[in-house]
């Protein structure tokens, strides 16, 4: 059964005779519409040719562990993948991962992914018997790895026994499987609280200060979370989106009403996303009769004075239990858009901080997402981990709650 969303998937060879089988991995995934990185071992190639994986594949085929080192290659494909299938996964292959070995390229994205791992065992069947391979195959189980196979059927050299790789499409049924199986139940029982759209304070019964925040962003986490099987509430102010279904959905308007909606239901969730984009001035008086135009000045002026800061205010609550996700919209990019929401995810004191780059077409009001995340270290005084995710928003949701689990 095909993937419902558009996946990032690498696809990891090794060397050995089934390498050829990959092939058809490859082309199965691109067939469903998903995006596929290829990462060959250098012995993969004594077997498939990277003509060909780069053709079935339509991207670049990684290699060498210190291949375009500016883009930092080795970490960012485990980072983007929400799954790595590594397909064949030679004895020796499976003895890297089971012990964080990352002497190539394929055991870096390994070793810095947080996606889903699937391994299709092939070799002769007296390497598969072998203590060591039986040991560590066990310890890739026990971390939640899945291992597919291998069968039982002709192998090289007229052998025939255990150690024949797993059809292609069978792994290709046993990836979607077991990203289903993780969706579906990662948030089982868990009570998550989202905020979302842009607040509107205003000026007179007919105007407002507001922003150009669509609510898609925290919408598609509300889609995302209740998939996983979370109780979902989600506190919305102006939305040019419709509400999902299946959730709890309660109305604000502005940045006053958004902060005691949040404080008064926070501490009956486990975690609270703040994606709403909230409004940061308000006018000093709001008049009650509509403000004409003045008919000799043509100038007004409106005196401003901050909102409430929501997420700062949802940090600092005594006793806080739940997980706190924000967000940073920034017109900074690059380094300047790490610094700056470096920056914040001190002055905020949440667990995680979502940053994004937006613009006049870009992040607002479009059905794309490019984010920078920044988790807590689990080291007192370490700097934040920093993720990256980009793509359609729902999964950019996905990548936020994987986050979150």
């Amino acid at each position: 059964m095909m993937a419902s969303q558009p996946l990032r998937i690498v696809v990891g060879i090794s060397g050995g005779i089934a390498a050829y089988k990959a092939l058809s991995v490859i082309r199965g995934f691109v067939s469903d519409g998903h995006e596929v990185r290829v990462v060959a071992t250098e012995a993969a190639f004594e077997f498939v040719g990277r003509s060909s994986l780069e053709a079935l594949s339509r991207n670049p085929v990684s290699v060498g562990l210190y291949d375009d080192v500016a883009s930092v290659t080795h970490v960012e494909l485990g980072q983007s993948a929400d799954v790595v299938v590594v397909a064949p996964a030679t004895a020796n292959t499976i003895a890297q991962i089971a012990h964080g070995f990352a002497s190539n390229l394929l055991g870096n994205v390994l070793l810095a992914t947080r996606g889903v791992v699937v391994v299709a065992p092939a070799m002769h069947t007296e390497m598969w018997d072998n203590v060591a391979t039986q040991e560590n195959v066990a310890l890739l189980r026990a971390r939640g790895i899945i291992v597919v196979g291998p069968e039982r059927g002709a192998l090289t050299g007229g052998d025939v026994g255990i150690g024949r790789m797993t059809e292609p499409e069978q792994i290709i049924s046993a990836t979607y499987a077991a990203l289903s199986a993780r969706g579906a139940s990662s948030l089982r029982g868990k009570q998550i609280l989202i905020s979302g759209g842009g607040t509107r304070e205003p000026i007179d019964p007919v105007r407002f200060i507001g922003n150009r925040s669509s609510g898609t962003q925290a919408v598609a986490l509300a889609r995302a979370a209740h998939a996983r099987g979370a109780r979902v509430t989600l506190v919305y102010a102006h939305l040019d989106i419709e509400l999902p279904s299946g959730i709890e959905a309660v109305p604000v308007s502005t940045a006053e009403d958004m902060l005691e909606c949040m404080i008064r239901l926070a501490p009956d969730h486990d975690a609270v996303i703040m994606a709403a984009a909230v409004a940061d001035y308000r006018v000093d008086h709001v008049s009650d009769a509509k403000i004409k135009k003045s008919a000799s000045a043509g100038v007004r002026t409106l005196t401003l004075v901050e909102t409430v800061d929501v997420l700062a205010s949802l940090s600092a609550l005594p006793h806080r239990s739940f997980t706190l996700v924000g967000f940073a919209a920034e017109t900074a990019r690059g380094d300047a858009l790490l610094q700056l929401a470096s920056e914040k995810f001190v002055r905020k004191g949440c667990d995680v901080l979502v940053a994004n780059e937006v613009s006049w077409d870009a992040g607002i009001g479009t059905a794309d997402n490019d984010v920078v995340i920044l988790v807590r270290s689990s080291s007192t005084g370490s700097p934040p981990d920093v993720l990256r995710a980009s793509g359609d928003k729902l999964s950019v949701a996905h990548r936020i709650l994987d986050v979150l689990v």
